[in-house]
């Protein structure tokens, strides 16, 4: 990834498809009126399948949008993940830390963007920190502002999509994903945990990793990541992919395999260096270089797939059609509750009219 800073989000047109000869109807010529002909050719083709690379095309010119919250207390590691994950100085820390940065008193929300582009794909991408999560001595209720900040994002959202002239394209600011990093102790969750993500599974999708997995044994990881989905299931928690939005077979077959392996234990590094003749990025320790990229190693591919390569279309769909349509449902209803009473109706007569 290359990330580019200062520059208008947008795509110039791609070039038309190209639709082989083969598949073209001398009868019907080509799409702009051109005759076609020539043996071997399929007179039953339509061309419907066009569909697809004209969707291409529309989402090439338009770009696509990501927002990623990383959630957990200082020197987990959260940084250097995002760094990690798109080959770039993505993070706050990257972009905006002073020369001595003090761990604030209460919660802080603080967000970059990013232009960053792979391939002719260019992708709006920003980066929501929390710095303050789970540092003082007293963290009661540390998740109201990270709570009201993913709410505010919503509402801004909704508002948009209500005014009488609105936007061609609205502005998401919504936060698709959620990264909670949890400590490697190697023995269970802590309250602080549980109550994030039981509080917070219920409005954004969570993704649980354990941070510096580099920490742990093989076995005491695993005994770890175990006992974090025992503790997960025994408190309701459902964390992303949740089981009741797989559409299909095949998306239930790939998704209980990731599951399967939730929290991720992950090792994030922005460092590289020489193995075996490959330039890799890496931990360099006295016993050996701890590889981020090597699935032997740590689950920090497993992880960039997910979040990228396989799952980010499903994760922004599922923020839209499902979190952000419970919000919306909810704010209307609370605004025809109070239309109503400001009338004078009877609030029984507005429950039955709901129902």
């Amino acid at each position: 990834f290359s990330a580019v800073s200062n520059v208008c989000f947008g795509m110039k047109p791609a070039a038309p498809a190209v639709v082989p000869d083969a598949t073209v109807s001398p009868a019907a010529g080509g799409p702009y009126g051109e005759k076609a002909g020539g043996p071997g050719v399929d007179f039953s083709y339509v061309g419907i399948d066009a569909i697809l690379e004209q969707m291409r095309r529309k989402a090439m010119k338009q770009g696509f949008e990501l927002n990623i919250m990383v959630v957990g207390q200082s020197g987990l590691g959260k940084s250097t993940l995002m760094n990690t994950l798109f080959k770039s100085k993505v993070s706050r820390k990257s972009v905006l830390a002073t020369a001595q940065e003090k761990i604030p008193k209460t919660i802080e929300i603080k967000s970059v963007s990013h232009d960053i582009e792979e391939k002719g794909v260019r992708m709006k991408l920003t980066v929501i920190d929390t710095p303050g999560f789970g540092d003082q001595i007293n963290n009661e209720n540390c998740w109201q502002p990270i709570m009201k900040f993913i709410n505010d994002q919503y509402e801004a959202y909704l508002q948009e999509e209500i005014n009488i002239n609105r936007k061609k394209r609205i502005p998401d600011s919504r936060v698709h994903c959620c990264i909670y990093f949890i400590p490697p102790t190697g023995h269970c969750l802590r309250p602080l945990d549980v109550e994030f993500m039981r509080r917070l599974s219920k409005v954004v999708n969570i993704v649980p990793v354990i941070a510096k997995a580099d920490t742990l044994t093989l076995e005491e990881r695993d005994f770890f990541k175990k006992k974090i989905r025992e503790e997960l299931r025994a408190n309701g928690i459902d964390v992303y992919p949740q089981k009741e939005f797989d559409e299909d077979a095949e998306d239930r077959m790939i998704n209980e395999k990731i599951r399967e392996m939730i929290p991720f234990a992950v090792v994030g590094s922005d460092q590289e260096y020489q193995v075996n003749g490959r330039r890799l990025l890496g931990r360099k320790t006295k016993w050996g270089t701890i590889e981020v990229e090597n699935i032997a190693h740590c689950e920090f591919a497993y992880l960039r797939d997910l979040l990228i390569r396989t799952h980010m279309q499903n994760i922004k769909d599922i923020t839209s059609s499902i979190h952000y349509e419970m919000y919306r449902v909810r704010r209307l209803n609370e605004n025809n509750t109070v239309v109503a009473h400001a009338n004078g109706v009877p609030e029984h007569h507005l429950a039955a009219h709901e129902m």
